[in-house]
């Protein structure tokens, strides 16, 4: 596995393997690798020829500047981990090299980017473009990774991808969670013990709620779950909204849609934590 710092390096590599032939599958990450990216980094590997990670905590996505300092940040233990899954090349720049002069651009993907993370965080999404696409730019993969825990991300990125025109498959992953139903999350381990054990919490009520949700209507569902998180000691509810999967939107009845996802953001203690759950979709 190489470690690399520069893009005219990581293009250099990147046009070998091309030359032997090899598809690039790609996964973007800020560190703080669990088994969550690797799900992610081994189905890259097992579909393309070569698989490529970076490893970079993006400034212009972070609305909060202490988040962006307390980041967990762990190259060695994260460069151990992708080697051990078969990751070619671990591309792990400076901001200077990802930002040599400010970048100005502004992207609008309305409505998507208007609600939910859009909405309680501003600037994120225009932060997340900016550096997904220069990462594409210098990557230039056949195929993307990511995963369906950041859903409003996934949904952004595809958009983006259309809008611009780069040539590369978006491919979404499944959460992946803990034993105990914990969606993993780099910020998980920023929980005090028991923060992470009021933290479970979220994924069991979202769960009950799909059962909940058979019965009972999507207003009813919606309180269901705002109400068990609000009646937790320690959790402070920043939304729960019930969309379209691919719009985004808020949505009123179950027959609304024909693909519907439960997105969650809250507080644990101080640290921000997202899920979601899918009540309908098409198979």
């Amino acid at each position: 596995m190489k470690i690399i710092r520069t893009i005219s390096e990581l293009q250099n590599e990147l046009s070998q393997l091309r030359a032997e032939g090899k598809s690039i599958g790609f996964v973007p990450t800020m560190g703080a690798l669990h088994q969550g990216h690797a799900s992610l980094i081994k189905r890259a590997v097992a579909e393309n020829g070569a698989a490529v990670a970076s490893v970079f905590v993006n400034p212009t996505q972070f609305n909060d500047k202490n988040d962006l300092k307390n980041y967990p940040r762990n190259l060695q233990a994260d460069c151990e981990l992708l080697e051990s899954i078969g990751t070619a090349i671990v591309f792990a720049p400076e901001v200077e090299e990802m930002y040599p002069e400010p970048d100005t651009r502004v992207f609008s993907f309305a409505p998507l980017d208007t609600v939910m993370e859009g909405a309680c965080r501003a600037g994120h999404f225009n932060g997340v473009a900016q550096i997904v696409s220069k990462l594409f730019y210098a990557v230039n993969p056949d195929r993307a990774y990511f995963g369906e825990k950041d859903f409003q991300q996934l949904a952004i990125i595809r958009r983006m991808v259309r809008d611009l025109n780069i040539p590369v498959e978006i491919i979404g992953c499944p959460i992946v969670r803990e034993n105990d139903g914990l969606a993993l999350s780099s910020r998980n381990m920023l929980l005090t013990d028991e923060e992470r054990q009021r933290a479970l919490t979220i994924s069991r009520t979202l769960f009950a709620s799909v059962k909940f949700a058979e019965e009972n209507t999507l207003a009813a569902t919606k309180a269901f779950v705002e109400d068990e998180i609000n009646a937790t000691s320690g959790l402070k509810l920043e939304y729960f909204q019930i969309v379209d999967g691919n719009t985004l939107q808020e949505i009123k009845e179950w027959d609304d849609s024909d693909y519907i996802v439960g997105c969650i953001a809250l507080f644990c203690g101080n640290i921000r934590l997202i899920d979601n759950i899918k009540y309908k979709e098409v198979k």
